[in-house]
């Protein structure tokens, strides 16, 4: 049974940085982050395959990157000029054979971390 663990969320200003870590399951895996908002459905916000080929959803391009640090086992989500629209739950994920045009969709992971919580304030 994979378990994914997140960690890394907190509270912040807007323009300040946060870094999200979640141990990965292997380097066959691809890996997605998205993040829910109260009341709201989770959504997609990066995600990176077996090859290192990172996507964005387009709110965080330039300012969120996603990597790999294949000698621990993890998977960190750089999270730069924080806004408070990007408040919400943190949610890992992990998932294999998972085809470019499904990177975004929540169904398509097999597995998933608790959550970590990133709040910007204005």
């Amino acid at each position: 049974q994979v378990q994914l663990v997140e960690s890394g969320g907190g509270l912040v200003q807007a323009g300040e940085s946060l870094r999200l870590s979640c141990g990965a399951p292997g380097r066959t895996y691809t890996m997605g982050w998205f993040r829910q908002a109260p009341g709201k459905e989770r959504v997609f916000v990066a995600a990176i395959r077996r090859d290192n080929s990172a996507y964005y959803t387009d709110s965080v391009k330039g300012r969120f990157t996603i990597s790999r640090d294949n000698a621990k086992n993890m998977v960190i989500l750089q999270m730069n000029n924080l806004q408070p629209e990007d408040t919400g739950v943190y949610y890992c994920a992990a998932g294999q054979r998972i085809i470019q045009s499904s990177l975004r969709s929540a169904s398509a992971y097999d597995y998933w971390g608790q959550g970590t919580q990133v709040t910007v304030s204005s």
